[in-house]
């Protein structure tokens, strides 16, 4: 693990892969900065970032709260 001269624990930004200083004393941590956060919030809001999933067969077979009707 590497730490900084504080001794806070310095991981990699998930954004752009700087380094970032995972303590309190970021506010924008697990991010190096607020710019990493807000492109990160933004593809989050865009939708970017989804889960894959495969639709229903017959969507005629769901009623109004996706539950079966038989």
């Amino acid at each position: 693990m590497k730490t900084n001269v504080q001794g806070e624990r310095i991981v990699r930004c998930p954004q752009c892969g700087g380094e970032s200083v995972f303590a309190p004393s970021n506010k924008w941590r697990p991010f190096c900065s607020e710019r990493c956060r807000q492109i990160d919030l933004g593809a989050w809001a865009s939708e970017s970032f989804r889960v894959p999933a495969t639709p229903p067969q017959d969507p005629d077979e769901f009623g109004p709260n996706g539950e079966p009707l038989h």
